[in-house]
């Protein structure tokens, strides 16, 4: 009896009395890739997901968040496979190693992590920590990133920390932080590097900082450079990565009062290695998307097409809403009115798909599950077949 009680009182207390979890009893059919490019499109099916960025599809199945829930739906239909909700409120969620990870806020902040079966909803993992009220996922395959304003973390596939870089709150062994009070402005990753651009103290431009994405301890970074990034003007803002590839970062230079907006590469201890001059402007409100062999960057008005092997810039497309995605061996670019379909190698416009579309505000990012093609809109996600 003694037992029991003691049971039903850590019951009482948990988080998990106040979760549902309503896991699918099987998985759903696995995706098969388009082979073609659909002649027309028609809307199927819409849901609600503000706490995505870009529709995610994991498992067979796609993944729509929206409050503290997070549903897994079929493809077609959009019909509920499995439900997973909490009476906590989402910061985000993304899809990464065929499973989805949702970050829930406490009075912690942005710390409650849990990862899901993306195809049954089945929890498989979870994690808590301090972390900053917002904060910003990103899956580079291999590991996925949790940045705020202070402090970032890096996960592996079953939620273990790799690297915690930043803010720490009450250190147990102080001084293993490169620096302290700097603003972490962007982040990303590759298997072999983790790249932050920060603004600390007293440092006139933006600083980039090229890590191990797996150092021997998690709590003490291993840096294999930092610089305030030469050419950035004092006060300057806005620079962002573009992306990383093994050991090189691709880096986004805003205009200064000498030198025009710009795309910066940078080797795998930080150093600058050459640049290219962007002919067209930047605005602040930008997308990246990475499928297949590409990156695709909308800058607001244009997609600049990157070598997701070397980040170097292949063609530009003026005209688009989001930065797309790859389908059928073409790109995907949403427009005004349509879908363009692009040669991938050259940019060159095949055709466009009429969409209608309540709004033509961007940005409209793009995901494609077998012969469907999503995107969120807004707080909204639209399938399309």
């Amino acid at each position: 009896m003694a037992v029991l009680i003691a049971f039903t009182v850590v019951w009482l207390r948990s988080d998990a009395r106040k979760t549902t979890s309503i896991a699918a009893a099987a998985e759903p059919p696995a995706l098969v890739a388009a082979q073609a490019v659909p002649q027309t499109l028609t809307p199927a099916w819409d849901a609600p997901s503000s706490a995505t960025t870009a529709p995610l599809v994991a498992g067979g199945a796609v993944v729509t968040a929206e409050g503290g829930e997070v549903v897994g739906r079929d493809v077609v239909s959009g019909t509920e496979l499995w439900r997973y909700q909490r009476d906590l409120a989402l910061c985000g969620v993304t899809a990464a190693w065929e499973k989805i990870v949702a970050v829930y806020r406490d009075d912690r902040g942005c710390s409650q992590v849990t990862e899901l079966d993306g195809g049954t909803g089945r929890r498989l993992a979870a994690r808590t920590s301090d972390a900053d009220p917002e904060v910003t996922l990103k899956s580079d395959g291999t590991y996925v990133s949790s940045r705020g304003d202070s402090r970032l973390e890096l996960w592996r596939s079953d939620l273990v920390r790799t690297v915690e870089y930043g803010r720490v709150d009450a250190p147990v062994n102080p001084g293993k932080q490169p620096r302290s009070g700097c603003t972490l402005i962007d982040a990303d990753s590759s298997s072999s590097r983790l790249s932050v651009i920060e603004r600390c103290p007293g440092e006139v431009a933006d600083r980039l900082t090229i890590m191990n994405p797996a150092p021997k301890d998690n709590q003490e970074p291993e840096e294999y450079g930092s610089h305030v990034m030469a050419g950035l003007g004092a006060g300057v803002e806005g620079a962002r990565i573009l992306g990383v590839s093994d050991e090189t970062t691709a880096v986004y230079l805003p205009a200064g009062s000498i030198n025009g907006p710009r795309i910066g590469w940078f080797d795998g201890s930080g150093n600058a290695e050459s640049e290219y001059v962007l002919p067209v402007p930047v605005s602040s409100n930008q997308a990246i998307a990475k499928s297949g062999s590409v990156v695709t960057w909308w800058t607001g008005t244009n997609v600049v097409a990157l070598g997701a092997a070397d980040l170097a810039p292949h063609w530009t497309f003026p005209g688009a809403l989001g930065p797309g995605t790859v389908m059928a061996g073409n790109l995907l670019v949403p427009v005004d009115f349509g879908i363009a379909v692009l040669d991938l190698s050259t940019g060159a416009l095949i055709r466009t798909i009429p969409v209608e579309r309540d709004s033509n505000a961007g940005p409209v990012t793009t995901t494609v599950a077998g012969d469907v093609i999503l995107e969120q809109r807004g707080d909204r996600v639209v399938a399309l077949s």
